[in-house]
C-alpha cells in the first residue's frame, strides 16, 4: 500500500471514529529534547474550556500532509484551558510528526478530536510503577503528576539513550518529582541496560505497571510481567513501533462471520489492511495491538496473538486485527 492509500484510508476510520473535531490554536511550541517539540493547545478566539481529560488520555490530531497522528496528553491535574502534547520528529516515518514540527507555528490552527483513553490508571491501586521509554514519557509524566496529587505511592523509571533526548528531563529531576524518578541513559551501550528485571521483582504483588515506549521495551516488561495478577499490567505507544519479529507470518484466510466473505490474508500485510482494500471499514487507532480499539470477536480458528492488551483468558475469544494473524488456515471474526 503507498503513502497516498494510507493517508486516505486512515482518515475516513479515524473520523469515522471521533466524530466532534476541534479547532485549536497552538498557543506554545518549543523544543525541550532532540527532535522533541512541545505543543500547547488552546480553544480557537477566546479560549476556553477544553473536554476534559484523564492521565493517560490522547488527542488525535490531523497533520498538515493530511494524516492522523494520536499523541498523548502531559497535562497536569486540573488543566482544561489547554493541551500539552510532545511531539517527536520522525525522519524515516510516513511524514506526520514531520509535518507537524516543521510546518505547524504559534498561532496556526489544528484539527485535534477529544480526548480519548486506553490507558488510565487505576484509582484503587496501592503502589504505581511507571515505565517509559523515550517519547513514551508523556503519559507517564501526566500520571506522575496526578499521583503525586494524590499522595499515592509510585515509581518513575525513564529509560533514554542520551541526557539530551530525554524529554521532560528537567521536571523528573526536580526536587519534587526526583525522589520518585530513575532516569537511566544507556549511551547506546549494551552494558549499561538498566536492570529491569530487578525493578520489576521490587514491584509489590499487588501494585500496577504501566508501560509505555518502543516495542522492544514494551516486549521486556510484559515477558518479566508473566505470572502477575491479572489486569495489573498496562501498554501504550503511539504506534510507530515495528511489529516483533519473533513471530512467523504464515498466509491465512479470514471469514467475516456477518456477511461470509472470505479474504486472503498474504505475509506481509495486516487483517486490517485488507479489511480496508475489501472496504470494510471497523474502528482503528493505534495500529500497534496497545489501544483495543480494534478488538475484534472471534469466532472460530486460533489466532496468533501479537497485542498487548488481551489476557491469556480473552485470547480465545477475542482478536485485535491490526497486529495479530492465525496460526490456523481459516480464523471466522464477528463482522
Amino acid at each position: 500500500m503507498n503513502e497516498e492509500e494510507l493517508v486516505s484510508m486512515e482518515a475516513v476510520d479515524v473520523s469515522s471514529a471521533d466524530n466532534d473535531w476541534m479547532s485549536l490554536t497552538v498557543v506554545t511550541k518549543r523544543c525541550i529534547a532532540s527532535d522533541v517539540y512541545l505543543f500547547e493547545l488552546a480553544r480557537v478566539g477566546s479560549g476556553g474550556r477544553l473536554p476534559h481529560s484523564d492521565p493517560g488520555a490522547h488527542i488525535t490530531l490531523l497533520t498538515p500532509n493530511g494524516l492522523t497522528r494520536r499523541y498523548s496528553l502531559c497535562n497536569r491535574p486540573g488543566e482544561i484551558d489547554v493541551y500539552r502534547i510532545a511531539i517527536k520528529r520522525e525522519e524515516n516515518g510516513l511524514g506526520g510528526s514531520k509535518s507537524l514540527v516543521d510546518r505547524v507555528q504559534v498561532g496556526d490552527v489544528v484539527q485535534a478530536s477529544p480526548p480519548l483513553n486506553y490507558f488510565p490508571l487505576v484509582d484503587a491501586a496501592p503502589y504505581s510503577l511507571l515505565i517509559a521509554g523515550g517519547i513514551g514519557i508523556t503519559p507517564i509524566l501526566s500520571m506522575a503528576r496526578a499521583l503525586q496529587a494524590r499522595a499515592a505511592a509510585f515509581q518513575i523509571i525513564y529509560l533514554t539513550q542520551k541526557p539530551e533526548s530525554a524529554a521532560f528531563r528537567d521536571q523528573l529531576c526536580a526536587p519534587d518529582l526526583a525522589s520518585h524518578a530513575i532516569v537511566h541513559h544507556n549511551f547506546a551501550d549494551p552494558a549499561r541496560k538498566f536492570d529491569l528485571a530487578t525493578a520489576l521483582a521490587a514491584c509489590p504483588a499487588n501494585g500496577h505497571i504501566y508501560c509505555c515506549g518502543p516495542r522492544r521495551l514494551m516486549d521486556a516488561v510484559k515477558e518479566l510481567s508473566r505470572g502477575r495478577s491479572h489486569g495489573t499490567v498496562h501498554f501504550e505507544d503511539f504506534g510507530t513501533s515495528a511489529v516483533s519479529t519473533d513471530h512467523q507470518d504464515i498466509p491465512f484466510q479470514v471469514k467475516l462471520g456477518r456477511s461470509g466473505l472470505i479474504l486472503d490474508v498474504p505475509c506481509g500485510r495486516t487483517i486490517l489492511d485488507v479489511l480496508r482494500d475489501a472496504r470494510v471499514l471497523v474502528p482503528s487507532s493505534c495500529e500497534s495491538g496497545t489501544c483495543g480499539a480494534c478488538r475484534t470477536r472471534l469466532l472460530s480458528g486460533e489466532a496468533d496473538h501479537r497485542d498487548y492488551v488481551l489476557d491469556e483468558d480473552q485470547q480465545g475469544s477475542e482478536i485485535m486485527i491490526c497486529v495479530s494473524r492465525a496460526k490456523s488456515a481459516v480464523i471466522e471474526i464477528d463482522l
